[in-house]
């Protein structure tokens, strides 16, 4: 019989739940029998998957793989678990019931085909199982599979670290210690056209680059090891758009880090950013020029109006850099910074006006800002309920008008005082980096007399037709031939796919406890600028944007073993 009709069968006559109930028995070669028979049943069925988790099963799997040492019956049993990983309610009972440690101890066997399942299992587990405590041992040995020649290992195991490093402090430092940041750079030179390995790798060091204890370290790190030069020219074609967002939020925060700013610059990081930027902003253009209703302008599923986000943010960090200031200016990006105030998408406009406030520095800078009309829409933002938008505004403006007349400077004053008053009532008595912003402006500019907020204000080009910001990005596990059912999501790929691997999408995660607004001042200030979570959350205002510490959650493998 065809096993759809097989299931059915079965279901009727209630065998597939008698089956479970036999993984109790206590004979190795009569549990092999079993559990190949259950695989068969679940393969490609989510309603079989889910009556298996019903009675117990997960549990009992993992029983039966910490239980006995036969071969035959640990690989039968490995392959049902990855079946049952990829459905989210069995996921998570598995991790439960402590498969995670289990598959763990099979990872150093000296049967390939299980270590092989064991590799996919955790790597389907693996978004659910970052929280876990202790995962030191299982870290090692990922780091150690990454130089193994078996495509297939080294996918599982770099997919499993991007997303044990997301959101989990204790895993980046262990991860950092145990000389992960080497390994994964080798993996990025090897295999940078290979999108399905090269991507987890950048999301890999991403996490690791930012919002812990070694985050400094890392970055440095990179670069002490040549790494600048690999991560920069993934920016190259035929790179993939989700690879793309991955490395401009590594370059990010690799330009946290002032040894970096040189590094990025002479190997045309500035240049590719700019690239970047002009061709997804073309594209977000375009779509709206087509259809001014139209949602977010999609290519490989990743957002451009994410991928200008993401290069106004890395831009907007390298400009505390005088020579890297000059190299934008250079590139003509400073009206199309202009350009994106007029935008509906609050995090690009945040992250425009941080740049236009880094690039006010310079006198010669601050004229071509004020030549393109800037002064008007930056006049506007000190009005905005966004704390990090109108922060910035204030302190581009403040620099554009420090040759300006006196009678200039004091009507500026008063519209500054009035915006600094508003966001500190609305704070909450929480810091963020635009409180260095503020402060900075009260003490050098005395902001604190009362008076009319009123500013000469010139007349704003018409504003762009508004970006629709889509919610977070769904996600979808695909493998064991898992059918739909409950618990499955729409799925989102990121390009072709890859057999034996797999086409990774973003879930973005919120930022760990203890790095919201109210934590550490030196957590805190990081937040504001490096890709972890959701840029300007808290620290700006914001919401959504970015998603820059994220995980891999959509893969595809298959198994013809039946």
């Amino acid at each position: 019989l065809p096993n759809s009709h097989l299931c059915y069968y079965e279901f009727e006559l209630g065998g597939l739940q008698k089956m479970v109930s036999l993984l109790s028995r206590g004979n190795p070669k009569f549990l092999a029998i079993t559990v190949d028979c259950l695989h068969i049943l679940a393969y490609a069925n989510q309603e079989s998957k889910l009556s298996i988790l019903g009675c117990g099963g997960p549990a009992e799997l993992v029983r039966i793989m910490k239980t006995y040492n036969y071969e035959k019956l640990l690989w039968t049993t490995s392959r049902l678990l990855k079946v049952l990983s990829v459905c989210l309610m069995n996921k998570q009972a598995i991790v439960d019931a402590g498969g995670v440690g289990v598959l763990t101890v099979h990872l150093t066997g000296r049967s390939s085909r299980l270590v092989q399942n064991c590799l996919w299992c955790l790597r389907n587990l693996s978004d659910a199982s970052s929280h876990l405590p202790n995962q030191q041992h299982l870290l090692q040995i990922l780091i150690q599979f990454l130089s193994l020649d078996d495509p297939n290992s080294v996918t599982c195991a770099v997919g499993i670290l991007s997303n044990l490093t997301c959101n989990n402090i204790q895993n980046k430092v262990v991860v950092c210690q145990c000389g992960g940041i080497e390994a994964l750079l080798r993996i990025c030179a090897q295999t940078g056209n290979r999108d399905e390995i090269a991507e987890p790798a950048v999301c890999a060091l991403r996490h690791l680059t930012s919002r812990h204890p070694e985050a400094e370290m890392a970055q440095n790190t990179i670069r002490l090891q040549y790494g600048i030069p690999i991560i920069v020219k993934i920016l190259d074609p035929p790179s993939k758009w989700p690879l793309l967002k991955a490395v401009v939020g590594l370059i990010r925060n690799l330009a946290l880090s002032p040894h970096n700013y040189q590094p990025i610059r002479q190997n045309g990081g500035i240049h590719r950013l700019c690239q970047l930027l002009s061709k997804a902003h073309e594209m977000v253009q375009r779509r709206l020029a087509l259809a001014p209703d139209a949602g977010p302008a999609r290519v490989e599923g990743v957002q451009m109006e994410e991928i200008v986000e993401g290069c106004v943010g890395a831009l907007h960090v390298l400009a505390r850099d005088p020579g890297s200031r000059a190299d934008i200016r250079a590139l003509n990006c400073i009206p199309l910074f202009v350009q994106l105030l007029y935008s509906s998408h609050e995090n690009i406009v945040r992250v425009a006006a941080g740049a236009l406030c880094e690039m006010a520095q310079d006198k010669e800078y601050a004229d071509a800002i004020e030549a393109e009309n800037a002064a008007a829409p930056l006049t506007e933002l000190l009005q905005s309920r966004n704390e990090g938008i109108a922060t910035y505004a204030a302190a581009a403006l403040f620099r554009m008008s420090e040759d300006k007349s006196q009678d200039y400077r004091t009507r500026l004053s008063v519209e500054l005082t009035s915006s600094l008053a508003r966001t500190d009532s609305a704070g909450g008595g929480q810091w963020s980096e635009s409180d260095m912003f503020a402060q900075s402006l009260r003490h050098r500019q005395g902001l604190g007399r009362a008076g009319p907020a009123t500013f000469a204000q010139q007349a704003p080009p018409p504003p762009q037709a508004p970006f629709q910001q889509s919610p977070v990005h769904s996600h979808h596990h695909i493998g064991g031939g898992g059918g739909g059912g409950a618990g499955i999501m729409q799925r989102q790929t990121s390009g072709g796919q890859i057999p034996g691997g797999f086409n990774p999408s973003f879930q973005a995660q919120q930022p760990p406890s203890g790095a919201g607004p109210g934590a550490p001042h030196a957590f805190q200030h990081q937040q504001e600028l490096s890709f972890d979570g959701f840029t300007g959350s808290a620290a700006a205002g914001g919401g959504g944007g970015f998603a820059v510490e994220s995980m891999q959650t959509d893969q595809k493998y298959f198994d013809t073993d039946l």
